[in-house]
């Protein structure tokens, strides 16, 4: 599995102080954009390490039942390099290491390698969830995570919950989740749900191996939980689902450019999106800019790389 940053070598660059870069100026949303405001609740259904033919392999009915009446994608890129922290900063702040100074798994805040773009006073990479909470009254997110490191690049006042789950749990997460929905059933909410154990069966028994494959048919069985509570609660028909991951994996490790590590199923489901559409053309980083249009956000921060992909769209 698998966190950022550089040596300024340019006159002035000193200037910039320990609070980094200035954020560049962000960009108007198109007046009347498709999809845009569509959205009352995301859930960012996440699962480490997901190769397409493994996802395929395994027996995911809840997931299949999901996205079958949604958008869904087998050929989406993950970035450079095919590790866990610089992957799911990419999906979650709409840009590359390049721009989010991400670089590692043993990325530290205080002293990045490369400084990002854009961030905080505090050392944080500006995400989806910084830009919701500035831009959408009322907005909620929440947290939830199993491995460690993972929530490191993100200011925690951008949370209104944030639990981390130990021992690769991921079940009372899940019901954690669930709860955080129903509470705030009349509120913007966006929901990271996030589980580690399926990498982590990779790196210890070989990606699609049998343990492998029972670890996403498990991770299936606990997301299903969650949408048939939502389901109860009257909360399934106005939510959007996003399926995300971020890398493959080849033999017990991941981190080069093969298609079994660098291409990865992504999905999108709910209000206003295409129906039995597949994406053919689609990277990680245009996760973000989906989010912020789904939500009605005004702007996009300037450094963003990736865009809305827009055929995902009824």
């Amino acid at each position: 599995m698998a966190l950022v940053s550089s040596r300024r070598g340019f006159l002035g660059a000193a200037a910039l102080g320990a609070a980094g870069l200035a954020a560049p100026a962000a960009r108007a949303a198109a007046p009347g954009a498709k999809g845009a405001g569509l959205a009352k609740r995301v859930v960012l259904l996440s699962l480490d390490g997901i190769r397409t033919d493994g996802l395929k392999q395994a027996k995911t009915p809840n997931l299949d039942a999901l996205f079958a009446k949604g958008t869904f994608s087998n050929s989406t890129r993950d970035v450079m390099p095919s590790v866990t922290l610089p992957n799911w900063t990419s999906l979650l702040t709409g840009c590359g290491p390049e721009q989010h100074g991400v670089t590692d798994n043993g990325w530290n805040r205080a002293k990045p390698r490369l400084t990002s773009v854009a961030r905080d006073g505090e050392g944080y990479v500006t995400s989806v969830f910084t830009e919701l909470k500035r831009q959408i009254p009322g907005m909620k997110t929440a947290f939830y995570w199993n491995w460690k490191p993972l929530i490191g690049p993100y200011n925690p006042k951008s949370f209104d919950e944030a639990s981390f789950e130990e021992n690769d749990g991921y079940k009372g997460n899940c019901a954690k989740a669930l709860a955080f929905l129903k509470a705030n059933r009349d509120n913007p909410t966006l929901v990271f749900l996030y589980d580690v154990h399926t990498d982590h069966a990779g790196h210890a028994h070989k990606w699609m191996s049998p343990q492998y494959i029972k670890a996403i048919e498990e991770s299936d069985a606990a997301f299903g939980e969650v949408i048939d509570g939502l389901k109860a609660a009257g909360l399934f028909e106005g939510t959007h689902f996003v399926f995300l991951t971020d890398h493959g994996g080849v033999g017990h490790g991941h981190g080069g450019v093969s298609p079994e590590e660098m291409v990865v199923p992504w999905g999108v489901v709910g209000p206003g999106i295409r129906q039995g559409h597949d994406l053919t053309l689609n990277d990680t980083v245009n996760t973000s800019p989906l989010l912020l249009r789904l939500f009605g956000a005004k702007e996009t921060p300037a450094h963003w790389t990736g865009k809305v992909p827009e055929a995902v769209f009824a």
